[in-house]
C-alpha cells in the first residue's frame, strides 16, 4: 500500500480529478495549500504597497492505493497536469510514500481491503 501526495496548480484540479476517475481511481482527498518552490517571485501591489508574496496557492491531492495502482495513478496525474513541453516552473510534485496500515472506520476492515 502506498500514499500518493501530489501538489498541483489550482487550475489543474478539474482535469486531474476527471483523469483519475476515468482511470478508475475515485477515492481522493483534496486540500488547499500554499507553498514556495523555485518559481520567480513577482511583485504585486497591495493597498498601494509593493509586496512579494512568499507563498503560492496550490492543491494537495492525497490518494491511498494498493501497490498495483501506484504506476497508473502517478502516470495519470503526470499526463493530466503537464502544462506544456516547456516544463513550466511551479507545476508541482508527486510523492509516493509507504503506508503501514489502513483501517476503514465504518467496517473495521484493514490493509488493502480498506482501500
Amino acid at each position: 500500500m502506498k500514499l500518493i501526495i501530489a501538489i498541483i496548480r489550482e487550475n489543474q484540479l478539474d482535469q486531474v480529478r476527471i483523469a483519475l476517475v476515468e482511470a478508475g481511481i475515485s477515492r481522493i482527498t483534496v486540500n488547499n495549500v500554499s507553498g514556495h518552490g523555485r518559481q520567480l517571485q513577482q511583485e504585486e501591489i497591495y493597498r498601494g504597497q509593493r509586496v512579494v508574496p512568499n507563498l503560492v496557492p496550490n492543491i494537495r491531492l492525497e490518494i491511498a492505493v494498493n501497490d498495483d495502482f501506484v504506476k497508473p495513478t502517478v502516470d495519470t496525474i503526470l499526463k493530466a497536469s503537464t502544462p506544456n513541453e516547456s516544463g513550466m516552473i511551479g507545476s508541482g510534485k508527486i510523492f509516493v510514500l509507504p503506508l503501514e496500515e489502513v483501517v476503514r472506520l465504518r467496517t473495521g476492515e484493514t490493509g488493502p481491503d480498506a482501500i
